[in-house]
């Protein structure tokens, strides 16, 4: 069993080129894969490896400035759910195109898994679901609002469109593992949001801690690597990728005349040309060609 660790950490990078090098050539000694973001706002990413090579990587990047309370979240995975390890330097960990947001100034009260469930049911607290429309069709917490948004850059334009609907409410919002709401309870803090609230470590210690006969939760959590969904506990899930278009497909959307696998799916059938469907078929047949081998073709990675 391979561990899996989802980290993010906010803190102040002068020079992040200098991190990258000596970052990947640790990783890939180790022989952990996955991808790792880097930006003078700080690191995020997922990673993948033995518990060893992990823990290494892990304190490595404690011992950079300002990591010392690094968080991580980790998980299983029966196979490597990542076909090489990519740092890549950005302008934002996370992006929502918003300068003067800064984490690293103030964020909304954090919230334990345990205690959620409560305050989610309040009638005066509207919950706010941070994530893209994609992750929201296969999950999400029972009377979340879907802002339908299609990338963490339009969530700005979302809020001052609908912040009248939340007048006289406390705020609670959440994401996949917190590093969204990081972001979004700094950005609702500054325009003078008073109560706003988010879940620590995210919809995946959610999942990790609440047992399911107490869980709020329906559905499965996507998530950004090979296992696309996790559910209750964080097992598997049942929704597999269209190395298409990126999105998560269900069982049934499988099932849909418009499903190709690596080619098109019932989301994405409108959204690639005739030349593209063929770019993509040539690819699913090297992938499908490396699996026979028993190899990994870095395409199945989209």
């Amino acid at each position: 069993m391979l561990t899996v660790a989802a980290l993010y950490h906010f803190t102040r990078f002068d020079n992040p080129s200098t991190i990258r090098t000596p970052l990947l050539a640790l990783c890939e000694e180790q022989g952990v894969r996955g991808s790792l973001l880097l930006a003078r706002e700080g690191i995020n990413g997922t990673i993948a490896g033995t518990a060893e090579g992990i823990a290494r990587v892990l304190s490595h990047i404690r011992a950079l400035p300002g990591c010392a309370d690094l968080e991580w979240k980790e998980s299983g995975a029966a196979e490597m759910p990542f076909g090489r390890m990519k740092v890549r330097l950005k302008q934002e960990i996370v992006t929502m195109g918003q300068p003067q947001v800064d984490p690293t100034a103030s964020v909304g009260r954090y919230v334990d898994a345990e205690e959620w469930n409560a305050l989610i049911s309040a009638p005066d607290v509207a919950v706010i679901d941070t994530r893209n429309d994609y992750e929201v069709a296969i999950g999400t917490f029972e009377g979340a609002v879907d802002p339908g948004i299609r990338s963490f850059r339009d969530f700005p334009d979302w809020w001052e469109a609908n912040r009248d609907r939340f007048h006289n409410k406390k705020i609670a919002m959440f994401c996949t593992g917190g590093i969204r709401c990081e972001k979004s309870t700094n950005y609702l803090l500054g325009l003078g949001e008073a109560e706003v609230f988010h879940l620590k470590g995210g919809i995946l210690k959610y999942l990790e801690e609440v047992p399911e006969a107490e869980s709020l939760w329906n559905g499965e959590c996507f998530v950004f690597d090979q296992r696309v969904a996790l559910k209750h506990g964080l097992e598997p899930g049942t929704h597999a990728m269209c190395h298409a278009c990126r999105r998560p497909v269900s069982p049934e959307d499988m099932r849909a005349e418009s499903y190709e696998e690596g080619v098109s799916c019932l989301a994405c059938i409108g959204e690639f040309s005739d030349q593209d469907r063929q770019r993509f078929r040539e690819r699913q047949r090297q992938v499908k060609l490396a699996r026979d081998r028993g190899e990994r073709h870095l395409g199945a990675e989209g």
